[in-house]
């Protein structure tokens, strides 16, 4: 297995792990458990973006390009549309 693979296959599985914390988090109402899982969700989101990090600088993973500052402020409007139709 090359180098380029193991790294993609521990980053999809680090996003897998983040994804499940976050979902349990949201159904946790123990606080001492709530915590511990926010703890473990903030390691594995650093130790994820390190990996990343090192992916990019391999050339490993190339970014899309930047958005422009039109289609970010859309993303906010619909975004922040979107929560008041919430309340």
């Amino acid at each position: 297995m090359q180098e380029k693979d193991m790294v993609g296959d521990i980053l999809s599985g680090t996003k897998a792990s983040i994804d499940s914390y976050t979902k349990a988090i949201t159904e946790c109402a123990n606080q001492q458990l709530r915590s511990t899982l926010q703890q473990l969700r903030n390691e594995a989101e650093q130790f994820q973006y390190q990996l990343f990090q090192i992916a990019e600088q391999k050339g490993y993973y190339v970014p899309a390009p930047p958005a422009n500052a039109n289609d970010i402020q859309q993303v906010k409007s619909g975004l922040s549309g979107g929560a008041m139709n919430m309340k």
